[in-house]
């Protein structure tokens, strides 16, 4: 499975996050991003989103392409980073831990139908974890997103460092990632 690629053509994305993505994480960087986000979301059939409504998952990682290709090279992990501030969350999580916990009830709060992947939360020291991405957005983007959630959590004084290893990669055509987190 490549990135960009549902694994159900049932998932639907709800629209606030759509809105949320592009109103406002893209619009923190340049009013063009938005711009060319609405562009790309109408190119695949979503030509005015509304916050209450549902939407092919697919049309929006065909717009999360788009955007790739056509901002900067950095921009989702970036859009990753913008996500704990967006989209709807869980209770603020306490810790670290219980942050990077919350990214999959996040995932689910904002996805449904049929396989919509996962986040998976394993602890492996004391101030160092594993999540795995086992979800169709690109690596960049999910890299960004458990960095924001665990500097968010973290105490004042770590420096966070999220890395991607393991023998899988969706940029390889698995379904997965894992992306080590250390605070």
């Amino acid at each position: 499975m490549a990135p960009y690629e549902a694994f159900d053509e049932n998932v639907e994305v709800h629209g606030r996050t759509i809105l949320s993505v592009v109103d406002d994480a893209l619009a923190r960087f340049a009013e063009s991003y938005r711009g060319a986000a609405r562009d790309a979301l109408a190119e695949h059939g979503i030509d005015d989103p509304s916050p209450d409504e549902w939407y092919p998952q697919q049309a929006w990682l065909d717009t999360f392409e788009v955007i790739a290709s056509e901002l900067e090279p950095h921009i989702l992990d970036r859009v990753g980073e913008q996500i704990p501030d967006v989209a709807e969350w869980p209770d603020d999580p306490g810790s670290v831990p219980e942050g990077l916990r919350a990214i999959d009830d996040a995932y689910r709060r904002n996805h449904r139908g049929g396989d919509i992947g996962s986040y998976r939360f394993e602890a492996v020291g004391d101030r160092e974890a594993e999540v795995t991405c086992r979800n169709p957005y690109p690596c960049p983007f999910d890299r960004g997103l458990i960095r924001a959630v665990a500097r968010n959590h973290a105490p004042v004084e770590s420096f966070v460092f999220v890395e991607e290893r393991g023998d899988r990669c969706r940029r390889d055509g698995d379904d997965a990632c894992v992306f080590t987190v250390s605070w």
